[in-house]
Protein backbone atom coordinates (compact mmCIF):
# COMPACT_ATOMS: atom_id res chain seq x y z
CA UNK A 1 0.00 0.00 0.00
CA UNK A 2 1.32 3.85 -1.06
CA UNK A 3 1.89 5.86 1.84
CA UNK A 4 0.00 8.52 2.08
CA UNK A 5 1.29 12.16 1.67
CA UNK A 6 1.62 14.66 4.37
CA UNK A 7 -1.05 17.53 3.19
CA UNK A 8 1.80 19.99 2.27
CA UNK A 9 3.30 17.46 0.07
CA UNK A 10 0.25 16.34 -1.53
CA UNK A 11 -0.48 19.80 -2.31
CA UNK A 12 2.70 20.35 -4.03
CA UNK A 13 2.36 17.52 -6.32
CA UNK A 14 -0.91 18.47 -7.01
CA UNK A 15 0.52 21.60 -8.16
CA UNK A 16 2.95 20.24 -10.02
CA UNK A 17 0.98 18.10 -12.34
CA UNK A 18 -1.29 21.01 -13.43
CA UNK A 19 1.70 23.43 -14.33
CA UNK A 20 2.09 24.47 -17.96
CA UNK A 21 4.57 26.83 -17.31
CA UNK A 22 6.94 25.94 -20.73
CA UNK A 23 5.37 26.05 -23.94
CA UNK A 24 8.03 23.71 -25.49
CA UNK A 25 7.90 21.35 -23.15
CA UNK A 26 4.15 21.22 -22.66
CA UNK A 27 3.78 20.65 -26.44
CA UNK A 28 6.80 17.95 -26.35
CA UNK A 29 5.04 15.88 -23.94
CA UNK A 30 1.59 15.93 -25.32
CA UNK A 31 2.81 15.39 -28.34
CA UNK A 32 4.79 12.44 -27.17
CA UNK A 33 1.66 11.16 -25.13
CA UNK A 34 -0.55 11.46 -28.36
CA UNK A 35 1.93 9.51 -30.63
CA UNK A 36 3.41 7.09 -28.26
CA UNK A 37 5.95 4.58 -29.25
CA UNK A 38 4.81 1.35 -30.63
CA UNK A 39 5.47 -1.06 -27.92
CA UNK A 40 3.67 1.46 -25.89
CA UNK A 41 0.52 2.02 -28.45
CA UNK A 42 -1.96 0.65 -26.77
CA UNK A 43 -1.06 2.29 -23.13
CA UNK A 44 -2.33 5.75 -21.94
CA UNK A 45 0.45 8.25 -21.65
CA UNK A 46 0.55 10.17 -18.19
CA UNK A 47 1.40 13.22 -20.51
CA UNK A 48 2.02 15.59 -17.67
CA UNK A 49 4.85 16.82 -15.26
CA UNK A 50 5.72 13.87 -12.76
CA UNK A 51 6.22 14.90 -9.42
CA UNK A 52 8.63 12.93 -7.20
CA UNK A 53 7.86 10.27 -4.68
CA UNK A 54 8.75 8.25 -2.08
CA UNK A 55 8.79 8.09 1.92
CA UNK A 56 7.80 11.42 3.34
CA UNK A 57 10.09 11.07 6.21
CA UNK A 58 13.27 9.69 3.90
CA UNK A 59 16.76 10.54 4.66
CA UNK A 60 18.11 9.76 1.08
CA UNK A 61 16.76 12.11 -1.72
CA UNK A 62 18.19 10.70 -5.23
CA UNK A 63 17.60 13.62 -7.91
CA UNK A 64 17.57 13.00 -11.77
CA UNK A 65 17.69 15.27 -14.95
CA UNK A 66 14.14 15.14 -15.71
CA UNK A 67 11.29 12.18 -16.82
CA UNK A 68 12.11 9.77 -19.79
CA UNK A 69 9.82 10.78 -23.01
CA UNK A 70 8.35 6.82 -22.94
CA UNK A 71 9.29 6.33 -19.25
CA UNK A 72 8.21 8.91 -16.77
CA UNK A 73 5.97 10.92 -18.98
CA UNK A 74 4.35 7.53 -20.16
CA UNK A 75 3.93 6.15 -16.46
CA UNK A 76 3.50 9.41 -14.56
CA UNK A 77 6.20 7.97 -11.85
CA UNK A 78 9.84 9.74 -12.56
CA UNK A 79 12.13 6.35 -13.61
CA UNK A 80 9.38 4.32 -13.79
CA UNK A 81 9.57 2.29 -17.40
CA UNK A 82 12.47 2.87 -18.68
CA UNK A 83 16.58 1.36 -18.66
CA UNK A 84 17.94 4.18 -16.65
CA UNK A 85 14.91 3.22 -13.67
CA UNK A 86 15.80 -0.58 -14.13
CA UNK A 87 19.31 0.02 -13.09
CA UNK A 88 18.15 2.64 -10.11
CA UNK A 89 15.21 0.62 -8.38
CA UNK A 90 17.66 -2.58 -8.55
CA UNK A 91 20.37 -0.55 -7.01
CA UNK A 92 17.59 1.08 -4.49
CA UNK A 93 16.50 -2.65 -3.86
CA UNK A 94 20.09 -3.78 -3.12
CA UNK A 95 20.64 -0.99 -1.10
CA UNK A 96 17.67 -1.66 1.04
CA UNK A 97 15.30 1.65 -0.42
CA UNK A 98 12.87 -0.60 -2.36
CA UNK A 99 10.89 -3.70 -2.14
CA UNK A 100 11.38 -4.36 -4.92
CA UNK A 101 13.97 -4.48 -7.75
CA UNK A 102 11.75 -3.40 -10.79
CA UNK A 103 9.14 -0.55 -10.96
CA UNK A 104 7.18 -0.93 -14.30
CA UNK A 105 4.09 1.00 -13.62
CA UNK A 106 3.06 3.21 -11.24
CA UNK A 107 0.65 1.01 -9.51
CA UNK A 108 3.13 -1.97 -9.43
CA UNK A 109 3.74 -2.47 -5.79
CA UNK A 110 7.21 -0.21 -5.55
CA UNK A 111 7.38 1.34 -1.95
CA UNK A 112 10.48 2.90 -0.72
CA UNK A 113 11.74 3.22 2.67
CA UNK A 114 13.97 6.11 3.58
CA UNK A 115 14.08 7.36 0.56
CA UNK A 116 12.69 10.16 -2.44
CA UNK A 117 12.99 9.89 -5.86
CA UNK A 118 12.52 13.28 -8.31
CA UNK A 119 13.80 15.01 -11.07
CA UNK A 120 15.32 18.61 -11.49
CA UNK A 121 12.83 18.95 -14.17
CA UNK A 122 9.17 17.82 -14.18
CA UNK A 123 8.58 17.34 -17.94
CA UNK A 124 10.23 15.34 -20.34
CA UNK A 125 12.34 17.08 -22.67
CA UNK A 126 13.25 16.76 -26.24
CA UNK A 127 16.44 15.17 -26.79
CA UNK A 128 16.52 14.99 -22.83
CA UNK A 129 18.01 18.77 -22.51
CA UNK A 130 16.16 21.23 -21.11
CA UNK A 131 16.91 24.91 -21.79
CA UNK A 132 18.33 27.14 -18.71
CA UNK A 133 15.05 29.09 -18.65
CA UNK A 134 12.72 25.73 -18.46
CA UNK A 135 15.70 24.64 -15.46
CA UNK A 136 15.05 28.24 -13.67
CA UNK A 137 11.52 27.84 -13.84
CA UNK A 138 11.37 24.27 -12.51
CA UNK A 139 13.47 24.30 -9.72
CA UNK A 140 12.02 25.87 -7.72
CA UNK A 141 9.29 23.10 -7.10
CA UNK A 142 12.24 21.26 -6.39
CA UNK A 143 13.14 24.03 -3.55
CA UNK A 144 9.90 23.19 -1.99
CA UNK A 145 9.95 19.70 -2.13
CA UNK A 146 13.13 19.52 -0.47
CA UNK A 147 12.11 22.41 2.16
CA UNK A 148 8.81 19.56 2.72
CA UNK A 149 10.97 16.41 3.53
CA UNK A 150 13.12 17.66 6.41
CA UNK A 151 14.42 14.48 7.24
CA UNK A 152 16.54 14.37 4.30
CA UNK A 153 20.32 14.23 5.15
CA UNK A 154 21.99 13.54 1.70
CA UNK A 155 21.10 14.60 -1.89
CA UNK A 156 22.61 11.88 -4.59
CA UNK A 157 22.48 13.92 -7.62
CA UNK A 158 22.57 11.83 -10.80
CA UNK A 159 24.68 13.11 -13.34
CA UNK A 160 26.30 17.05 -14.09
CA UNK A 161 22.93 18.33 -14.35
CA UNK A 162 21.35 17.38 -11.36
CA UNK A 163 24.57 17.63 -9.46
CA UNK A 164 24.44 21.71 -11.12
CA UNK A 165 21.14 22.28 -9.18
CA UNK A 166 21.50 20.62 -6.15
CA UNK A 167 24.26 22.52 -5.59
CA UNK A 168 22.74 25.59 -6.15
CA UNK A 169 19.68 24.75 -3.95
CA UNK A 170 22.18 23.49 -1.33
CA UNK A 171 23.86 26.91 -0.93
CA UNK A 172 27.61 24.99 -2.12
CA UNK A 173 29.48 28.08 -3.53
CA UNK A 174 31.39 28.24 -5.27
CA UNK A 175 30.18 24.88 -7.22
CA UNK A 176 32.46 22.09 -6.44
CA UNK A 177 33.30 20.21 -9.52
CA UNK A 178 31.04 17.42 -10.57
CA UNK A 179 32.14 13.62 -10.32
CA UNK A 180 31.13 10.29 -9.62
CA UNK A 181 31.29 9.58 -5.71
CA UNK A 182 31.64 13.78 -5.35
CA UNK A 183 30.89 14.16 -1.79
CA UNK A 184 30.15 17.72 -0.14
CA UNK A 185 28.28 19.05 3.06
CA UNK A 186 26.17 22.02 1.65
CA UNK A 187 26.87 24.67 4.06
CA UNK A 188 23.23 26.59 4.34
CA UNK A 189 21.28 23.42 4.53
CA UNK A 190 24.25 20.99 6.58
CA UNK A 191 22.81 18.35 3.68
CA UNK A 192 25.74 16.05 1.89
CA UNK A 193 25.34 16.01 -1.41
CA UNK A 194 26.58 13.21 -3.39
CA UNK A 195 27.29 13.06 -7.08
CA UNK A 196 26.46 9.64 -9.48
CA UNK A 197 27.19 9.40 -12.75
CA UNK A 198 23.62 8.89 -14.63
CA UNK A 199 22.05 5.41 -15.22
CA UNK A 200 21.73 6.30 -18.75
CA UNK A 201 21.90 3.90 -21.35
CA UNK A 202 24.79 6.00 -23.03
CA UNK A 203 26.76 5.62 -18.95
CA UNK A 204 25.64 1.60 -18.47
CA UNK A 205 26.39 0.41 -21.91
CA UNK A 206 29.56 1.59 -21.86
CA UNK A 207 30.93 0.82 -18.58
CA UNK A 208 31.65 3.93 -17.63
CA UNK A 209 28.60 3.34 -14.48
CA UNK A 210 28.91 -0.01 -12.99
CA UNK A 211 26.40 -1.70 -10.69
CA UNK A 212 29.24 -2.02 -7.83
CA UNK A 213 29.60 1.98 -8.95
CA UNK A 214 26.08 3.08 -8.31
CA UNK A 215 25.57 0.52 -5.42
CA UNK A 216 28.73 1.96 -3.82
CA UNK A 217 27.19 5.55 -3.74
CA UNK A 218 23.87 4.44 -2.29
CA UNK A 219 25.76 2.40 0.94
CA UNK A 220 27.56 5.95 1.22
CA UNK A 221 24.56 7.78 1.31
CA UNK A 222 23.40 5.18 3.63
CA UNK A 223 25.48 5.75 5.98
CA UNK A 224 26.11 9.31 5.99
CA UNK A 225 21.45 9.48 6.60
CA UNK A 226 21.94 7.23 9.76
CA UNK A 227 19.58 8.19 12.33
CA UNK A 228 21.91 10.25 14.69
CA UNK A 229 24.24 11.76 12.67
CA UNK A 230 24.05 15.52 12.70
CA UNK A 231 22.25 17.75 10.12
CA UNK A 232 20.95 21.29 10.09
CA UNK A 233 18.31 22.24 7.48
CA UNK A 234 18.02 26.15 6.67
CA UNK A 235 14.86 27.09 4.90
CA UNK A 236 15.15 27.23 1.33
CA UNK A 237 13.86 30.61 -0.42
CA UNK A 238 12.31 29.20 -3.55
CA UNK A 239 13.32 31.07 -6.23
CA UNK A 240 15.41 28.37 -7.60
CA UNK A 241 17.51 30.92 -9.61
CA UNK A 242 20.68 29.32 -10.42
CA UNK A 243 24.27 31.45 -11.51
Amino acid sequence: MAVALPPALAALEEEITRCRACPRLVAWREEVASTRRAAFRHETYWGRPVPGFGDPAARVAVVGLAPAAHGGNRTGRVFTGDRSGDWLFAALHRAGFANQPTSVASDDGLELSGAWVAAAVRCAPPANKPTREERDRCVPYLAREMALLPGVAVIVALGGFAWQVCCALEGSRPRPAFGHGAEVRAPESGRTLLGCYHPSQQNTFTGRLTEPMLDAVLARAGQLARPGRPSSHAEVDGTGRLT
